[in-house]
């Protein structure tokens, strides 16, 4: 299988190049089943680089001293599919069961740290924020760093704006919408400058240690629907990240295909009313 753009072509041995590469720096792996994917975008960044074959693209990519093209291709290459409330049970689970556990050893005044990685467009840090303001009785008592990650740049840019579709805002009740969205004139929704300023947000890749290290005594960790995109072992070399990011005690929420038991044995499993979560012991 090939994929052709003009004279463009990246044939079998591209691919296994390109894709050892991509894991490499970043930790995604893309098996088979992503060729057509993979090949379509290489294309189209060696259209936009104006790259007369994958060699020469491949050598700019790989020895460009500035890693531009290296992030506008990581940029394309992730995936940010994301809506407001979106496995609501776990919001459930924070303010139901995790945070009063964590803040049984704080005092008054003591910070909550939260990091949602990856961030993507915004939704999930921010629904976290809305759901401490709605549903969270301590949130005065506590000071809540509210921390969101993710390694493509643009669609950071796109989170910090804060202005979301129709479609994004669908599973938020209608009540809650509008004490926290304005709706223009095209139907788009924007949150208030209020709890967009609740949230900071920064680019973080998992595979560089350099960027993990910056995070550190957490409490809860958000890391939902993006450990499947990684091999075994980059999961265990995010697994470890984030138990070095938590302070003892910290939970850390994965998506509903995810288990971090398959992955690592560095925590224990807690079994709550509303979800199964993961603790640093």
């Amino acid at each position: 299988m090939m994929a052709v753009a003009e004279n463009k072509t990246i044939t079998e041995d591209d691919f296994q190049k390109f894709r050892e590469f991509f894991y490499r720096k970043t930790g995604i792996h893309f098996d088979d089943s992503k060729r057509y994917f993979v090949d379509k975008r290489l294309v189209e960044r060696m259209q936009a680089t104006k790259s007369e074959s994958f060699r020469s693209y491949f050598v700019m990519l790989r020895f460009q001293t500035t890693g531009e093209e290296l992030q506008a291709l990581i940029n394309v290459m992730t995936v940010n599919e994301t809506y407001f409330f979106r496995e609501e049970y776990h919001f459930s689970c924070m303010v139901n069961s995790m945070l009063p556990e964590v803040v049984a050893n704080k005092k008054p005044g003591d910070t909550v740290r939260i990091w949602s990685i990856p961030s993507s467009s915004g939704e999930e840090p921010y629904s976290i924020a809305i759901y401490l303001q709605e549903y969270w009785p301590d949130l005065e008592k506590f000071q809540v760093e509210l921390m969101a990650s993710d390694i493509d740049t643009t669609i950071l840019n796109t989170a910090r704006a804060g202005i979301f579709s129709e479609r994004s805002v669908a599973n938020i009740p209608a009540n809650v919408t509008n004490k926290y969205f304005r709706k223009d004139k095209n139907g788009m929704f924007h949150l208030d400058e209020d709890t967009k300023s609740c949230v900071e947000f920064s680019r973080v890749n998992l595979a560089e240690s350099a960027d993990t290290r910056k995070f550190r005594k957490c409490d809860l960790i958000f890391c939902r629907n993006l450990l499947i995109y990684f091999d075994d072992v980059s999961r265990r070399i995010a697994a470890e990240a984030f138990f070095e990011a938590l302070n003892p005690g910290g939970f850390i929420c994965l998506g509903h295909s995810e288990s971090m038991s398959r992955i690592s044995g560095l925590f224990k499993v807690r079994k709550y009313p509303d979800a199964i979560v993961y603790q640093k012991p």
